[in-house]
């Protein structure tokens, strides 16, 4: 995908998928847009990035789709002085987006792979 097309499909998945599941929080839905969401899904399943699914990470764990992302964000109302504790980094997406929305976040996992991919 050229940057064009990663773009528009970025567009579709906030206005098709996101924003039809009631997420309207306009700090989320910018956010989101922000956050170059192909970037944290692993290289054999980026051309999924932005399609309305799970993906698996490995070790039996998942990339929520984009849709329960936006609805977990907006549910959670982080406002910019919140400090942030995330128990499961897995791809680092949500984190990215959490530390965004908020003052800081300290995120933890059991599998160290997930923790030092998310910090890279």
């Amino acid at each position: 995908m050229n940057q064009s097309e990663i773009e528009q499909a970025r567009f579709n998945m906030i206005e098709q998928q996101i924003r039809t599941w009631d997420v309207l929080d306009q700090r989320v839905l910018d956010v989101m847009k922000s956050v170059p969401r192909e970037q944290f899904v692993p290289e054999h399943y980026r051309s999924l990035a932005f399609a309305d699914t799970n993906i698996p990470l490995g070790h039996d764990q998942v990339m929520m789709a984009p849709k329960l992302e936006g609805r977990l964000l907006q549910a959670l109302a982080i406002t910019p002085d919140d400090s942030v504790l995330e128990i499961g980094t897995g791809s680092g997406y949500l984190t990215a987006c959490l530390a965004r929305l908020g003052k800081q976040v300290t995120s933890i996992d059991i599998t160290a792979d997930f923790t030092t991919a998310a910090a890279a």
